[in-house]
């Protein structure tokens, strides 16, 4: 998501590097690098223009702060104009107090709309909100089906009527049963078409006059660019909307949605969904979308994934464990597969400011470390998790788990190695100590960037880009990478 945008937008910030100050001459070349960026990204060209013209201005009544670089400065003119543009802060789902609160859902076909149904409701579970799903996609084949199973998934009801009945019906009677079963909140899932048409129209707005929805949703490909905030205006004028999820976030988008919806339509984007699986749905935040985009990361995002899969009770356990030096690998293995529940390697390193430049090749090759890693863990006996001393110093139960892994006993040699020296590093910190530590999975990853020889991450000092790096002594040793999970 947005690789190419970050990538159009760095080159600019080098047209300000070596500057003084910022000017009318020399923000042109990194001006025209932002509209560049902007327009491959499938912007609306409105929203460019507008944007464009707005940073300059701010660019040149801007006071540089002491300390400040000239690139830094633009870049934070950028991060609020991207801000600004896309909706300045989260507009939350609405809740009525005291009464079930329905939500219209609306969309074309192939947005992901019934699994977006699934995806809402299993969000407003996590937040102690009651659910009913209703179906009303009497048209496409197995639309109602798809429904039924995503509500088993989730463990959510699903009110439907089959294939023959009226929509309009068949969202006034599932209304009418959320109400009277006390539900907080119906979420009522209706059909799309392939292309806007008159009848779907009608129909959504027959069904919209009859249950009078707090929140009609309207769910869009974000891989369709500025298109997908020409449609959102189209829904918006004809029907009126209070909101629009993106999907496919996660795939090739490059941008354009997220950056058109708002200012095109004048709805604001209220989800992003961030993946196929039921749990991938995320509350959008302006801030944190443009913080990603400048390759900053979002570590607000991080840590509410991080709450979601970590029990608090479970965390001060391995806080006391890990300064004790009692830290296991039957305690990794744990912590291997929380990470693997808060998404993909890559999706994580996306959310670590600096971490968002990691090269695929070595996002692949950390992802294949952790698995061997899982592998040979898997292997071991439960006494030999609990007490890794016993494999260092027994050739014979390496050379079993080597072979019951698929490795090599040197494999199973640096596990063990790493991870003892790991859990020393780790109680030596424990004690207000903080000496480098070895990379625990080899090839880099203990260091992402080791292994691509790439120097400090981007953006070290707050911005892609960061401070100038130190120069370096003469005979300046090299230092070991930082890291452990």
């Amino acid at each position: 998501m947005f690789d190419a945008l970050s990538d159009r937008l760095e080159s600019a910030w080098k047209k300000l590097r070596g500057q003084d100050k910022i000017s009318q001459s020399n923000i042109q070349d990194a001006l025209r690098e932002v509209r560049r960026a902007l327009l491959e990204a499938d912007v609306n060209l409105q929203v460019v223009k507008d944007f464009i013209s707005e940073v300059e201005t701010k660019a040149q009544g801007a006071e540089v702060i002491a300390g400040v670089r000239p690139d830094q400065q633009f870049i934070k003119i950028v991060h609020d104009e991207l801000v600004q543009v896309m909706g300045e802060e989260n507009v939350p789902l609405a809740e009525v107090e005291g009464k079930t609160t329905v939500v219209l859902m609306a969309g074309l076909q192939g947005t992901g709309k019934t699994t977006a149904t699934a995806k809402l409701a299993l969000h407003l579970r996590k937040l102690n909100r009651s659910c009913l799903l209703v179906a009303t996609d009497v048209y496409r084949p197995a639309a109602i089906d798809q429904l039924i199973t995503l509500g088993k998934q989730i463990d959510v009801p699903v009110f439907e009527m089959g294939s023959d009945a009226d929509p309009v019906e068949i969202a006034r009677q599932g209304v009418e049963r959320a109400r009277a079963e006390g539900i907080n909140t119906v979420i009522v899932d209706t059909a799309g078409r392939l292309q806007i048409d008159q009848d779907m129209m009608a129909e959504l707005a027959r069904i919209k006059s009859t249950i009078a929805p707090d929140e009609t949703l309207l769910v869009v490909d974000s891989m369709t660019g500025q298109e997908a905030a020409n449609l959102t205006r189209t829904f918006h004028d004809q029907i009126g909307i209070t909101g629009a999820i993106l999907t496919k976030m996660d795939g090739d988008s490059r941008g354009g949605a997220a950056l058109s919806v708002r200012q095109i339509s004048g709805a604001p984007i209220k989800f992003i969904g961030v993946g196929e699986k039921v749990e991938a749905l995320q509350p959008f935040y302006p801030d944190r979308m443009a913080s990603r985009i400048l390759g900053m990361g979002d570590v607000l995002t991080l840590v509410e994934k991080a709450q979601e899969e970590i029990d608090l009770a479970d965390a001060e356990k391995m806080q006391e464990k890990i300064l004790s030096a009692k830290f296991d690998f039957t305690d990794f293995l744990k912590q291997l597969r929380l990470m693997k529940n808060m998404g993909s390697l890559g999706g994580i390193m996306k959310l670590i400011p600096g971490m968002g430049k990691l090269s695929d090749d070595q996002l692949k090759q950390g992802e294949t470390q952790l698995k061997r890693c899982e592998a040979m863990i898997n292997s071991m006996t439960m006494q030999e998790r609990r007490d890794p001393d016993l494999l260092a110093s027994s050739p014979s139960r390496r050379r079993r788990i080597a072979s019951g892994s698929g490795y090599r006993e040197s494999d199973v040699s640096k596990l063990v190695g790493d991870f003892q020296k790991m859990r020393s590093l780790m109680q030596q910190m424990g004690q207000g100590n903080f000496p480098g530590m070895p990379g625990m999975f080899g090839g880099g990853m203990g260091n992402p960037l080791a292994a691509g020889g790439n120097g400090p991450a981007p953006g070290w000092r707050g911005y892609p880009g960061g401070a100038a790096p130190a120069k370096k002594k003469k005979k300046e040793k090299k230092k070991k990478g930082f890291g452990t999970l």
